[in-house]
């Protein structure tokens, strides 16, 4: 059952896994897609309005007067640049550009078109830009391109504050710029032969445009979630009911199995007893008679209290116990006595030894009678010897009285002796071929000595036999 549930924990995670990594991938896909929409009226309200302010101006309003002067009046220094060497080149373009673009950056007023915007068409969102440079370009003539800046490219001799994977940066304090906020891209040349040309980006977003996604998305999360949730309570729903449904098929099954075990052991010694009267050889007198017909009462007497509390078999915590006073050496003889009729002359030893000097113990014959015959059961069911023997000896200490069984059998390895009181449990070493039990027996000689509250004892070894103790207080 344990394997078959760990089995079933271990498909469930797997399928939770799965199934999450499907809702995740479809959330992503849907933020994406929000991502790419945000704003798009707005953008185009921008747009419209910011290529209105630079319709004759480059950048901002005012730009193309900076950058016009810096790189006209310069026309002439960067060509003898060019002349002198790649490295004087761009050496000096990079002084030069360091200076405009601090100069762009000074005079870069979109944060007031942006307000005029926001206030025209009442727009309420934060709004936060960024405007940069992509790529600057100079012509000596010939219509032939020089560049002197690239924003795919790192300049050392420019700020690193003006170094943006935006562009050369101009300003706006927006930080993440990509096509889903860029407003517009705008390339701008000259029509002489000694010119430049220029290409930048303006963008615009929400100064919380994740959080803003993500709160526009809160319907799909929250079915998303919800759906994870349901699918993770109906499985545990279902694997609580499973789980009883295993249970209740495996006390049946233990009820089936407990009155076959149980029920064996006196209807087998009725059934020798009652051969025995049957047997036309025997000498018919009242004393061969009367032990026999003791026998048949007292098995039957236990096959009615064994039928009458068939039900705590099937619930082992829940012994009922109903303790008298006996003396242990005597009802040690009538359970060897009745277990020797059932063994019908096979090539076995069952010896009692009582030295024990007090016996008087308290406890219910019923379950110790059950509990000592399941021993004697596997005392010979794991032996492999022509002869078995199998000794049976009480001792006392101060208050106990220690009642032993010793057999000469195949002995148990230490993972044997790990599991013995296991329900079902029936070691690796045992003879499966010719044993025959549903690894009940030890489980219940278990349970009787728990439920009086006694102590049990192992030792043993393997090809060496066993020798199993039990300890019960005297009365």
């Amino acid at each position: 059952m344990k394997y078959t549930i760990t089995i079933h924990k271990v498909i469930a995670i797997v399928s939770f896994l799965i199934l999450s990594a499907v809702q995740f991938f479809l959330v992503y896909n849907t933020y994406e897609l929000k991502n790419k929409q945000f704003y798009l009226q707005e953008k185009d309200l921008i747009k419209k309005e910011y290529s209105l302010s630079v319709q004759t101006d480059l950048i901002f309003p005012g730009g193309a007067r900076i950058l016009d002067t810096a790189m006209y009046r310069n026309l002439g220094n960067m060509e003898q640049w060019h002349k002198a060497g790649d490295q004087v080149f761009s050496i000096r373009t990079q002084q030069l550009l360091d200076s405009t673009a601090r100069a762009l950056h000074k005079g870069e007023n979109l944060d007031s078109l942006l307000q005029f915007i926001r206030k025209k068409y009442a727009i309420q969102t934060d709004l936060t830009y960024g405007l940069a440079i992509d790529v600057l370009e100079v012509s000596f003539g010939n219509r032939q391109y020089i560049p002197i800046y690239n924003k795919e490219k790192k300049y050392p001799g420019i700020n690193d504050s003006l170094q943006h994977p935006g562009g050369l940066w101009l300003g706006g304090d927006l930080d993440d710029v990509n096509e889903n906020n860029k407003i517009v891209t705008v390339s701008v040349g000259g029509i002489n032969d000694r010119n430049y040309r220029v290409a930048y980006s303006f963008y615009v977003d929400t100064r919380n445009r994740k959080m803003a996604i993500l709160h526009r998305m809160m319907p799909t999360f929250a079915l998303s979630v919800f759906s994870i949730l349901v699918v993770v309570l109906l499985f545990f729903i279902t694997l609580r009911n499973w789980i009883r449904q295993k249970k209740l098929s495996e006390m049946k099954s233990d009820f089936i199995n407990s009155i076959t075990h149980e029920l064996h052991t006196p209807l087998a010694a009725i059934i020798v007893a009652n051969r025995t009267l049957q047997n036309d050889k025997m000498t018919v007198t009242r004393e061969t008679v009367q032990p026999l017909t003791e026998v048949i009462e007292r098995q039957s007497n236990r096959l009615k209290t064994l039928i009458s509390q068939v039900l705590d078999i099937t619930s082992m915590n829940q012994i009922n116990l109903k303790k008298e006073p006996l003396g242990l050496h005597h009802l040690l003889e009538e359970i060897l006595l009745d277990y020797r009729l059932k063994l019908a002359g096979a090539p076995i030893q069952l010896t009692l030894e009582k030295n024990a000097a007090r016996d008087a113990v308290h406890l219910d014959q019923f379950w110790f009678t059950t509990a000592l015959q399941n021993i004697l059961d596997n005392a010979i069911k794991y032996n492999r010897q022509e002869f078995k023997e199998i000794t049976v000896t009480t001792t006392n200490d101060k208050k106990n009285i220690l009642l032993s069984i010793v057999d000469n059998g195949i002995g148990m390895n230490d993972e044997t002796q790990q599991h013995l009181f296991d329900k079902f449990y029936r070691g690796v070493s045992t003879l499966h071929g010719e044993a025959k039990g549903l690894g009940l027996g030890m489980y219940y000689v278990k349970q009787t000595v728990e439920a009086h509250h006694w102590k049990i004892d192992v030792e043993s070894r393997e090809g060496a036999g066993t020798m199993i103790t039990i300890t019960i207080p005297l009365a």
